[in-house]
């Protein structure tokens, strides 16, 4: 576990030295390409992550020769999805919109980089990827050995799953840091908070630590 901290952690400090490629006229340039003579002339949107999806919001354009092409005119957290007749098999993307040129893979894992932003979410979306893998095995074993009625192994593998995903909100937290300030540092910010609010029988509203889940005094 501790070789897992400290690789994730690696990827943390790496994205603090990463090479920023800022577009001469100062804009955001998304190029893109799809994976599939299938999609030739298929529509690809250019979606908001958050807020409305409006005909004002949403940018989108056939594919030409498999490449596709971008460029939005406010930083903000995008999605780029196929049109949904046919993006089964295809991976949707979320994507910074910051100035200067990503290049966007669109395939069954779908990729993004070139800009400071776009290159730490790609490593954050790996490290995701891992742990999910991982995480989700590790459930799958513990409610098969709930049902085999060994409960023993099911706790050690419980808390080893437990640790696994604490060791992964926590670098999302330092990632989000390491970011502040930044589109991507609020997005990821949001995901893992230290700290919710909950309301007692009695009617108060008391502060509760997010990973143990235990009451916070005041």
């Amino acid at each position: 576990m501790k070789k897992i901290l400290l690789c994730l952690m690696a990827m943390v400090v790496a994205t603090m030295f990463y090479s920023c490629q800022q577009a001469s006229d100062g804009k955001c340039h998304i190029s893109g390409t799809v994976n599939g003579e299938e999609y030739e002339g298929k529509r690809i949107f250019l979606v908001p992550f958050s807020g409305p999806a409006t005909a004002e919001t949403v940018d989108s354009m056939e594919i030409t020769n498999g490449k596709f092409h971008f460029e939005p005119d406010s930083v903000q957290m995008y999605k780029i999805l196929l049109d949904y007749h046919y993006r089964m098999g295809l991976q949707p993307l979320i994507v910074v919109g910051e100035p200067g040129h990503i290049t966007v893979t669109i395939d069954s894992v779908s990729h993004a980089t070139g800009t400071p932003q776009n290159d730490s979410l790609e490593q954050w979306k790996m490290q995701t990827e891992i742990h999910n893998r991982q995480y989700g095995l590790m459930r799958k074993n513990v409610a098969d050995l709930t049902k085999r009625g060994d409960t023993l192994q099911a706790n050690y593998i419980k808390q080893r799953a437990d640790s696994f995903h604490l060791v992964y909100k926590n670098y999302t937290r330092q990632l989000a840091k390491n970011m502040e300030g930044t589109t991507l540092g609020n997005f990821l910010k949001d995901l893992f908070p230290l700290t919710y609010q909950r309301k007692l029988p009695d009617g108060r509203v008391v502060t509760m630590n997010a990973d143990t889940h235990e009451e916070i005094p005041e």
